[in-house]
């Protein structure tokens, strides 16, 4: 069964959809870290994701679990620690993108420049 994620607005298409769920500079390199590292702490997290603020993680991390793209596990533990891992909607997410990176990687990445 699929899971949607009832978002408001009308949609054109499905890409349309995708990306308002993973639209930004930051949500795709966060997907991308917990694709590479199954479990990270926000500290980690963070670290894997170069230049994005504290605020704006915590956000982003609030706005995918909330979209059931990001599990937070929560530990009654001193000092706290909370893990975040891919839900399995997140995995699928991360294999829909791999085309997309495949993609950067051979057109962009190799030269720097785009190709025609």
């Amino acid at each position: 069964m699929a899971v949607t994620v009832p978002r408001p607005g009308a949609y054109v298409c499905g890409i349309d959809a995708a990306m308002d769920v993973i639209g930004g500079k930051w949500k795709v390199l966060i997907l991308w870290a917990l694709g590479e590292r199954p479990q990270l702490r926000f500290g980690e997290l963070r670290r894997q994701v170069p230049g994005i603020t504290e605020k704006v993680l915590a956000a982003h991390l609030r706005e995918l679990e909330a979209d059931g793209i990001v599990h937070r596990a929560s530990y009654d533990e001193v000092p706290p620690r909370v893990e975040y891992s891919l839900t399995a909607v997140g995995r699928r997410l991360n294999e829909a993108l791999a085309p997309l990176g495949a993609w950067g990687r051979q057109h962009v990445l190799n030269d720097g420049a785009p190709h025609p």
